[in-house]
């Protein structure tokens, strides 16, 4: 596929910027479009002379129409990433999540109704809520998420789909596994780097230590996002983007310790909601990538290596 121009929301941010050198690696032209909430200058300070940047709000801008008129394809990376303040800001997700994807979408019905650029959306295995059904495939339903974060992923889903069969959006969108690598900037490995500089000897976990999850590395994620986005043939087209195998919280827990020489510190489990570390917390998460796989993409990466190649990334950074 030759060089494109294209759009990537939230480029500045973890997952986005490594997409973005991904993108750039392949010739194509890149518009990096972030407000910097989440994500920071220094992760495509690299790249800055190969990219236009736009620092914008997808919420608040006035001419986004702007920055998609001349758009191949859109990235839409652009979200708040944080599960947990579900219980205590109800709001954010709404807005970072469905309203900028909303505005995303109208931007492109106003302005590129003829020739709609590609869209591909990043959303969460976390759509799934507690799911009955492991690996869990994309067909599995009914969606019930248990987290504002995945709630508000699955309506931004939603519009995509409507939008796509509306106006002529070929769309794609990743329900991710837990992503990891550097540049991260929260999550397990990023809250056990903390606590144990904090303190050496002792490591709190949220939970009870039981919950198991698929971990995917960030180039992993990047590469199936890029490959299976350029080969799907269908209008509109969602894929699981993970693993085939998982690791439990207590595990991470040794594999930190091991890697930061602190095998000798205490673990303590608090317990959390109903074993899990916090209200909106899957307990359990096993994706099935069969329908990846179909494209002719397999992950280099399993779980356990997958965290163990971030967890030296992050100590490295």
């Amino acid at each position: 596929m030759g060089a494109k121009r294209i759009l990537v929301t939230g480029g500045a941010g973890f997952i986005g910027s490594h997409l973005v050198d991904a993108l750039i690696s392949r010739g194509n032209d890149v518009i990096v479009y972030d407000n910097l909430s989440s994500g920071r200058l220094e992760f495509i300070s690299h790249v800055m002379d190969r990219i236009e940047f736009l620092e914008r709000d997808l919420v608040l801008d006035n001419d986004l129409e702007e920055a998609v008129k001349d758009a191949d394809h859109v990235y839409h990376v652009a979200a708040n990433p944080d599960v947990r303040i579900g219980e205590a800001d109800t709001w954010t997700s709404v807005e970072q999540n469905i309203m900028a994807t909303y505005n995303l979408l109208e931007a492109i019905r106003k302005c590129r109704r003829n020739d709609p650029p590609g869209f591909t959306f990043t959303s969460t295995s976390t759509v799934y809520g507690n799911a009955t059904i492991m690996p869990t495939p994309e067909d599995y339903g009914p969606l019930m998420p248990i987290s504002q974060y995945g709630a508000s992923k699955l309506a931004a889903e939603a519009l995509i789909s409507a939008f796509s069969d509306n106006f002529g959006i070929k769309a794609t969108v990743f329900r991710f596994a837990n992503v990891v690598g550097s540049r991260s900037t929260h999550g397990i490995l990023v809250d056990f780097i903390r606590k144990l500089r904090e303190g050496p000897k002792r490591l709190e976990i949220l939970g009870d230590g039981t919950q198991r999850k698929s971990y995917i590395h960030v180039s992993d994620c990047v590469e199936g996002m890029i490959h299976a986005t350029e080969s799907q043939r269908p209008s509109f087209e969602f894929y699981n983007l993970g693993t085939d195998d998982s690791v439990n919280v207590d595990g991470i827990a040794d594999i930190v310790l091991e890697g930061m020489g602190l095998q000798g510190a205490s673990k303590v489990f608090t317990g959390g909601h109903k074993g899990a570390g916090w209200k909106g917390d899957v307990k359990f998460m096993s994706l099935s990538v069969d329908k990846m796989r179909s494209t002719g993409w397999t992950y280099k990466m399993n779980s356990e290596k997958s965290l163990r190649t971030a967890l030296k990334e992050l100590l490295e950074n």
